[in-house]
């Protein structure tokens, strides 16, 4: 049994995330947290809402509420979505969380005590009226490049260019609407990063079997241009973690706290650190996970992310650790997935363009998205959600290929041979040759499984619903039951079973759907099929079984006609 931690990128808390922030992290997570366990690993799958920055202050002064309500409120829509696409976490956590207060600024201090934190002098706009510093996104104003009105101090919207606040044309404060704003001096603090290099990239080139995203993408923010850079690690906001060093004041940070990249990532600790309190656990309990020196040394750790974060968990996240000189267990395998696209277009949160979590659920039911998500997961390449794309994937493989067979099969045996399933006969030819192939084909699942091959091994997947159904063509126990009863009953023996093997190995795309299969198979016997000519024998003569309802239901012309209308625009 290996031990194996999972962290997927940290949904940000600024409202519900679209389907392309779920394909992109969470999803596959999921799917390797629950394969993991079915293969009898010890898993500790942890995720958490980031809650700090800019962007959490704005939507909060948007909804109207403090921070720190607007935060715990959208949390818990969060985490109850989470649990409707059925995400396995141990647990979600909340980067604001006491726990990552103290583990962020322990780190602070351990990079300050071994020479690499710098206070930097830096130039930045000043609002009189609100009396504050303005992050970037905290000032609008023309954009020089092309006119759009509402382009924000990092970057315009409009035409994509990056932007300083000092270029803008009237900037104003999004806080107030003032435009009594000057320039002024303000101090913060840098992580060393350049200093670090040497040791990042040898541990970059340590991984070998990491995917080519991953690592091209690595290999480019630490090579081009001027290479890695030192980078702020403190802003002047409100909500956020104080700077303090260690438990003690930090002499001339006062009223800043630490920047959101800076602490998001070390909430993969604190969250499993939560996880131990809310058990009731000691810190024994999550420095297994995390500590070398208290064991951790055996864990394999995973992260799953979209390619938009693999700068932080490639260099910034590792120079936090590396830098600590501390014995914390550092990221095995990278996971990085490349955006999905909606319809032409992109999904964005912030223009509220796709389909939503929440909008999802109130639609269908999760495992029809698990399946499309994963099946069509973007691996190699952004992939396109279209509306025609997911109605057929559905209707054909969740309906028809496995769907069928799994009403066919138990409504036929319940029809010819009563509840139980039938003692006759003997297996034959064609038996021994499926069993063959669908050992060989286990073995294949696992192995892309194991390699995190997400669309490989859904194809896989789907390929051993196909073998049953070809087997059942072609074997035609409706025709057999005629003029050899016997060996009819022993085609339907073997076809029950292979529905509770399909249970199993299907349990990690499509969860619910697995658990109503076995539900109606009157089994709770979840051992993953090693052995097929054991697992195709597991449930006996004699063992009762019912008829499950519909698993999937097709998706009509029209219904998807209504929801490409329904989509097509903006969110509000």
């Amino acid at each position: 049994m290996a031990r194996i931690l999972i962290t997927s990128a940290i949904p940000y808390i600024n409202g519900i995330k679209h389907l392309g922030n779920l394909v992109g992290s969470q999803l596959p997570a999921d799917l390797f947290a629950r394969y993991s366990r079915a293969r009898g690993h010890e898993v500790m799958f942890i995720c958490a809402t980031d809650e700090h920055g800019t962007p959490a202050e704005l939507a909060a002064a948007k909804a109207g509420k403090p921070v720190e309500d607007y935060c715990a409120e959208m949390h818990d829509v969060q985490a109850e979505i989470a649990r409707g696409f059925r995400l396995s976490f141990d647990h979600f956590g909340r980067s604001s969380s006491q726990r990552n207060h103290k583990l962020t600024q322990h780190f602070a201090g351990v990079l300050a005590d071994n020479g690499l934190i710098r206070e930097v002098a830096e130039s930045q706009v000043y609002s009189i009226d609100d009396g504050r510093f303005l992050p970037d996104r905290y000032i609008e104003g023309t954009c020089p490049n092309c006119g759009y009105t509402s382009a924000r101090g990092d970057q315009c919207d409009n035409c994509t260019k990056q932007l300083d606040p000092t270029d803008l044309i009237n900037p104003h404060s999004t806080v107030s609407g003032s435009t009594n704003l000057e320039v002024r001096e303000t101090k913060h603090l840098y992580l060393m990063q350049r200093s670090l290099r040497d040791k990042l990239e040898a541990w970059i080139d340590s991984k070998h079997d990491w995917p080519i995203l991953t690592t091209s993408i690595a290999k480019k923010w630490l090579n081009d241009g001027d290479g890695l850079q030192d980078r702020g690690i403190t802003r002047d906001l409100h909500w956020g973690i104080p700077v303090k060093r260690g438990d003690q004041p930090w002499p001339g940070m006062e009223g800043k706290v630490f920047y959101v990249w800076f602490d998001a990532p070390i909430e993969y600790i604190a969250g499993t650190a939560e996880w131990a309190d809310a058990n009731g656990l000691g810190d024994d309990a999550w420095e297994r996970w995390w500590r070398t020196d208290k064991g951790a040394s055996d864990v394999t750790y995973y992260q799953f992310m979209g390619k938009d974060n693999v700068p932080f968990h490639t260099l910034s996240f590792p120079a936090t650790i590396l830098g600590s000189g501390e014995p914390w267990k550092m990221v095995d395998y990278l996971k990085s997935f490349n955006y999905l696209n909606y319809d032409g277009g992109q999904f964005s949160t912030s223009r509220g363009r796709g389909v939503f979590m929440d909008q999802a659920l109130s639609i269908l039911p999760p495992d029809y998205w698990r399946w499309w998500l994963l099946s069509h997961a973007p691996e190699s390449s952004d992939a396109e959600f279209t509306w025609e794309n997911f109605q057929a994937s559905v209707n054909k493989d969740l309906a028809d290929v496995l769907g069928n067979l799994v009403s066919r099969v138990t409504k036929f045996a319940k029809s010819k041979f009563g509840d139980a399933i039938p003692a006759g006969g003997t297996f034959g030819a064609q038996e021994t040759a499926l069993i063959a192939d669908l050992g060989a084909r286990l073995r294949m699942y696992e192995t892309l499984m194991a390699q995190m091959e997400v669309r490989k091994a859904a194809a896989e997947l789907r390929g051993i619903w196909v073998v049953g159904n070809e087997y059942l063509q072609s074997a035609a126990p409706w025709s057999v039951v005629k003029t050899d009863p016997d060996q009819a009953q022993a085609m339907i023996r073997l076809a029950l079973n292979l529905i509770r093997i399909y249970a199993i190995v299907s349990a990690p795309f499509i969860p619910d759907a697995a658990a109503s299969m076995m539900t109606a198979l009157n089994s709770t016997d979840w051992t993953w099929p090693s052995d097929v000519h054991a697992a195709i024998r597991a449930l006996p003569a004699g063992h009762a079984f019912a008829v499950p309802e519909n698993l999937f239901r097709k998706i009509t012309d029209e219904e998807r006609a209504e929801w490409q209308v329904k989509f097509a625009g903006v969110r509000t």
